[in-house]
């Protein structure tokens, strides 16, 4: 007899496996379509470069399925510095919050083998090549999801006018547990601790004008580098790059549907739906490092409403899947409205909005409870 399923997720990346894995825990019977979410574009086929940074609420999420990675590869932010344009700079420390990290920088390749071996071991989960018939069908194919398109959902999305660009440095000084970041005139500089508390390695992203991006892609291995450590003022001494690079396009973008009836229906039996969830759904800027937060918590939100469901109502329920779009939607309104602020704040190249920027940076600094509960919001904790 053919095998068959309560939920057939379409993408294998990271909140796909994750959500397969959530999901199985229920003793639901999941197909995990093969496949990741599409890749940044690099120059080769070279190892992966990216990083993600995770909150206390994914970390937490990722152990109860197995799958967070070893301390080597999931690097605790003990402390964060944020600089302006200017003199204004904002730090946010662990010990203020009485946590054990700000976040932590995890490497993707780590993750990704740590999750297909939970998957591999979880006997609820079949992969496959091709999509299934299914009761509820999950699309977490990334931001270029051609199954979104498929059922005809638009996507709006609102260009940046930047490019991000991605890789590895080994660096002269030990990193010291300390994510760094400058606001600059050019773009938005981002150094993540790597290779644990003693590591000296980061990964770093860079947002450029989509104008700088092929020139700066184009710099020798010295070049960029070079480049790199005047951007960030030496803070980590002299740089090496390690690797290739990676570059992809940046963009605010939600879909306006995240649910509904699927277009072939059984003849028999309830009715078959969809769902987005993660960068299928929604995309923001990565200045703050909350991509994969937002989505794992689409993976979770989605896993507790099936749960929690009556018992008379079925998995594809669009009552239930209607919810879920109102929630995570409410969850991410505000966050995305200030990633994209802040964005658009910085880009301004004005003498007197710079000079305010750099002074309300230096308020919000000494802000005290206001700094502290945003603080904690990031970290993902109450």
């Amino acid at each position: 007899m053919a095998q068959t399923f309560d939920v057939c997720i379409r993408g294998a990346g990271v909140v796909g496996r994750t959500l397969a894995l959530l999901l199985a825990r229920e003793r639901l019977r999941v197909a995990l379509v093969a496949g990741s979410a599409p890749r940044a574009q690099s120059a080769s086929a070279a190892p992966d470069v990216r990083a993600y940074a995770l909150n206390a609420a994914s970390r937490d999420l990722l152990q109860s399925v197995r799958a967070w990675p070893d301390p080597a590869d999931a690097t605790a932010v003990r402390r964060m510095e944020v600089h302006g344009d200017q003199d204004g700079a904002v730090t946010f420390d662990a010990d203020r919050q009485g946590a054990e990290a700000l976040a932590w920088i995890v490497d993707v390749p780590a993750l990704e083998s740590r999750l297909a071996d939970a998957v591999r071991f979880q006997p609820q989960v079949e992969v496959v090549d091709a999509p299934v018939p299914a009761a509820l069908t999950v699309v977490c194919e990334g931001r270029a999801s051609r199954t979104r398109e498929e059922f005809g959902v638009e996507f709006d999305v609102t260009p940046y006018g930047q490019h991000a660009i991605a890789g590895r440095l080994a660096c002269e000084l030990p990193h010291g547990q300390v994510a760094r970041q400058w606001f600059l005139p050019d773009g938005i500089l981002a150094f993540l601790p790597l290779g644990g508390a003693e590591g000296n390695s980061v990964a770093v992203v860079w947002s450029v004008s989509q104008e700088s991006a092929p020139q700066c892609m184009g710099l020798d291995a010295d070049a960029f580098a070079q480049r790199l450590q005047e951007a960030s003022q030496n803070a980590l001494g002299r740089l090496e790059v390690l690797g290739d690079r990676a570059c992809w396009s940046l963009q605010q973008a939600t879909a306006r549907r995240w649910c509904g009836p699927l277009a072939e229906q059984p003849a028999k039996g309830p009715q078959r739906t969809w769902v987005l969830a993660g960068d299928a759904a929604h995309n923001v800027h990565p200045l703050a490092g909350q991509g994969l937060n937002i989505g794992l918590a689409d993976a979770q939100a989605l896993a507790r409403l099936l749960r929690e469901r009556d018992y008379w109502r079925s998995i594809g329920d669009l009552r239930l899947l209607r919810q879920y779009e109102r929630e995570r939607k409410a969850a991410l309104l505000p966050l995305g409205m200030t990633m994209d602020g802040l964005q658009q704040l910085f880009m301004r190249r004005e003498g007197a909005l710079q000079s305010l920027r750099n002074w309300g940076m230096k308020g919000f600094d000494l802000s005290g409870p206001f700094k502290d509960w945003v603080a904690r919001r990031a970290m993902g904790v109450r």
